[in-house]
């Protein structure tokens, strides 16, 4: 008595469809995305809009540090004690106020930690710290 009743041979004689109709759908996909859509152009009088002024740019405050240490605020020098008074003046004037630091690639770290530092404690919520993205646009690590 056999065990095996039939041969397995037979399913490599059949034809394989599944990637015709895979290259099918390809294909009519690529022919719905081509072709353009029939557009009956009437003649219609669109209303028009009023013109809308644009919202002001929010002011922005720099604090630049320098390689060599000098802190300016707005192009003025200051040191840190002078910093925090003029912040607080300022923020009294304006509680949203914007704050933009920009160090020197080259400065101490511990001089731009002091500068939010002083920023912190003067409650300025919107700080940003200005960058320049990398000249060969890769994201490398250092």
């Amino acid at each position: 008595m056999k065990k095996c009743s039939k041969s397995h041979h037979h399913a490599l004689a059949e034809l394989n469809i599944t990637p015709l109709l895979d290259l099918a759908f390809v294909l009519l996909v690529i022919f719905i995305i081509t072709t353009t859509p029939i557009v009956n152009d009437l003649d219609v009088t669109l209303p028009t809009a009023t013109q809308r002024a644009k919202d002001p740019k929010p002011d922005v405050n720099y604090v630049t540090v320098e390689s060599s240490g000098k802190m300016y605020l707005n192009q003025r020098e200051v040191d840190l004690d002078s910093l925090r008074e003029k912040l607080l003046a300022m923020r009294v004037d304006d509680p949203n106020l914007n704050v933009c630091v920009r160090g020197d690639a080259h400065t101490k770290y511990q001089r731009v930690v002091g500068v939010m530092d002083v920023l912190q404690q003067v409650n300025i919520a919107k700080v940003n710290l200005a960058t320049e993205p990398f000249a060969d646009g890769s994201n490398r690590k250092n």
